[in-house]
């Protein structure tokens, strides 16, 4: 319950308001809504005088100033630590850590999906799968490498490594049918697919490159390629070896005979990674040369160090693929 004051208990202001104060007529909203944009009588704009504005103005300025200042500090500190060529934690003080993952393309349209499904006899059905090949190889090609990284570019060899200042190039054009010119064999049903690893700043592979230490999970057509790469010239074992094969026994016995161009695996000379100019990541083509129809195929492919570690579970060192082809 509101006390009405006595007169006697008023303070002067408050007297003055009750005898003398003009009394105005009631404003409509439009009135209302212009007497606060702009007051004549108090000379407020906006419920604030001038005076008010400017004082608030230089606040807000003074604090945004300082604000972008301490900001600009900030990140001024922040580039001071930064090194335009590498990153500052490597390695195994990186979140990446020290295990390259394994990769495959063409990648299918929905992210969670592994299946390369299509028609062999449906020029239409296989072409989306041609055409991310062919915007995936773009930058391998030698006219769509950068005019300053393709000064960079060496031809390697197992025994003729890249020089210092230079990259190992990735010759595309004479992988046999894994090809542009040939729609990479999807359209003879027995299509190409690429593998690559993810790169990861100085890592150096731990090769496998004798045949008395490799894994007795290794796959035994692997082995007897490695016996023959040693009786051949052992320079070519240097190399992050790779397999392929159907995770099922159902899907070995589809899958048929496959090919590995240029070979069967990543050779040594590309790494380590170093941010260099016109660097590309060396590919496998996988070439499945006897793919059953029909059926879907489930294919696991594993690239092989001593320094990859292996678990299917948690897709680590290994790639999940399928395969339909109808």
């Amino acid at each position: 319950m509101t006390v009405k004051k006595r007169p006697s208990d008023l303070t002067s202001l408050e007297r003055f308001n009750l005898y003398y104060r003009e009394k105005e007529p009631p404003l409509t909203a439009g009135q209302k809504a212009k007497r606060f944009i702009w007051n004549p009588k108090t000379k407020q704009f906006c419920g604030r005088t001038a005076s008010s504005w400017s004082k608030i103005s230089l606040f807000y300025f003074i604090f945004y100033a300082a604000l972008a200042i301490l900001v600009a500090i900030c990140m001024w500190t922040f580039l001071q630590l930064l090194d335009a060529r590498q990153p500052k934690w490597q390695l195994e003080g990186s979140i990446i850590g020290t295990n390259p993952g394994l990769g495959f393309r063409p990648t299918p349209p929905e992210v969670a999906s592994s299946v390369i499904w299509y028609k062999g006899n449906d020029p239409g059905s296989y072409q989306f799968w041609v055409r991310e090949l062919s915007n995936f190889l773009k930058v391998y090609k030698r006219d769509g490498k950068k005019a300053g990284a393709g000064q960079n570019i060496h031809n390697c060899d197992f025994k003729l490594p890249a020089p210092a200042g230079k990259v190992c190039d990735v010759d595309i054009s004479a992988w046999g049918p894994c090809v542009e010119d040939n729609s990479f064999a999807y359209h003879k049903s027995t299509p190409c697919v690429f593998l690559k690893l993810n790169k990861i700043f100085g890592w150096k592979p731990v090769f496998y490159n004798s045949s008395d230490t490799l894994p007795q999970m290794m796959p035994d057509d692997l082995k007897e390629h490695i016996r023959n790469m040693t009786a051949y010239d052992k320079n070519y074992l240097n190399m992050v070896w790779v397999s392929c094969q159907g995770e099922n026994p159902a899907d070995r016995e589809n899958i048929g005979p496959i090919q590995y161009l240029p070979y069967r695996g990543f050779p040594g000379y590309y790494f380590p990674y170093t941010n260099q100019e016109g660097y590309l990541s060396p590919l496998v083509a996988v070439h499945l040369q006897r793919p059953k129809t029909g059926m879907l195929i489930n294919i696991e492919c594993r690239a092989w160090a001593h320094n990859i570690v292996y678990d299917r579970h948690e897709g680590m060192g290994s790639v999940h693929i399928e395969i339909m082809i109808e």
